[in-house]
């Protein structure tokens, strides 16, 4: 695992926009390595209940829970069931949510999670360790299924040529590790080039971890959450690394503010003319400053957008989204 300190993106501007202040209640929904609860917590006399479904990084966060004894709660969940989890620690008025979306650096940076394609380990990608893992997919699926994952979630052009690449090399022997992915990808799309923008594998990989951890159906529930969750004034921060996760937040922030009606798959469809739950923070999405992108390259591809909880009830509550396998959560 890497030695090097983990620092949130766009810490400032999630702050900015977020505006902690004495005596509130804040939900930190993808907890980490603690850096945004962390920042809450010193920025004002707050307290903070953070979720992560990954228990290797809740076991991590025993020190922060120490540090802050009686302000920090730490839960591990998924944030779709964010609702649930909070009223359970006995907190019943929030003022502010924060969800960073996505792998985390440190998932990456272990190679025995097996999310990097950089690093040999187990075909693994579970965020929680639990249910089918990358390997189990890439040898079990139908070669159609695998095509269109790797096209609707890595948006990959030969998804079709992978997913038959892949069925090929299964017969010869299972594929259980990220590099011997990475060499049969490599068959399709020729080895990286100094000129590449972005490794052959990266789409695939995407692809396969959005699905392995039913990433979109659990930002919508998320999102959703936040929105019951959220006291009249309340701020709801989503950070978000990739166009398919930014659309879901766009959409849902656009529907609720009252600007359009939803027209994304993974959002409830919203009744004619509600009153907005929402009114924009700001116009648009802040990125990360040339500083942050030059020092992180993760920050590079960073969008945050944020919105403010109106008095208005939240829309029509939906039914959970469906996956392929509910073990997946």
């Amino acid at each position: 695992m890497s030695d090097r300190p983990h620092v949130p993106v766009m810490l400032a501007e999630v702050l900015r926009a977020l505006q902690p202040h004495d005596g509130g209640v804040y939900v930190d929904g993808t907890f980490g390595a603690g850096g945004y609860s962390s920042a809450i917590l010193v920025a004002a006399d707050t307290r903070v209940v953070a979720i992560d479904r990954d228990p290797t990084a809740v076991r991590a966060g025993q020190a922060l829970l120490q540090a802050f004894a009686g302000r920090l709660t730490l839960v591990e969940g998924r944030f779709s069931d964010m609702e649930a989890l909070v009223i359970a620690t006995g907190q019943t008025v929030i003022d502010g949510v924060v969800l960073d979306v996505g792998v985390s650096s440190m998932q990456i940076d272990d190679p025995a999670r097996g999310f990097s394609f950089l690093r040999d380990g187990p075909l693994d990608m579970r965020m929680s360790g639990e249910g089918p893992s990358a390997a189990d997919d890439v040898n079990m699926l139908p070669q159609e299924e695998l095509a269109d994952i790797i096209f609707k979630f890595g948006e990959e052009p030969r998804a079709r040529a992978i997913a038959r690449a892949i069925v090929a090399a299964r017969v010869e022997a299972p594929i259980t590790t990220t590099l011997g992915l990475v060499r049969v990808i490599e068959r399709v799309t020729g080895r990286p080039r100094p000129t590449d923008r972005i490794h052959p594998a990266t789409r695939t990989f995407q692809a396969l971890r959005i699905h392995v951890n039913a990433e979109l159906d659990e930002l919508t529930q998320a999102l959703c959450a936040a929105e019951r969750l959220l006291s009249p004034g309340g701020r709801l921060v989503v950070v978000t690394f990739h166009s398919l996760e930014d659309r879901i937040v766009k959409q849902f922030f656009a529907s609720r503010c009252g600007r359009l009606p939803s027209s994304s798959r993974h959002l409830p469809a919203a009744a004619e003319g509600p009153e907005p739950s929402f009114l924009p923070a700001f116009k648009g999405h802040v990125a990360a400053s040339d500083e942050e992108a030059a020092l992180n390259p993760r920050a590079r591809s960073a969008k945050l957008r944020a919105a403010v909880r109106t008095s208005a009830p939240p829309f029509v509550r939906p039914a959970r989204a469906g996956t392929r396998r509910g073990t997946r959560h």
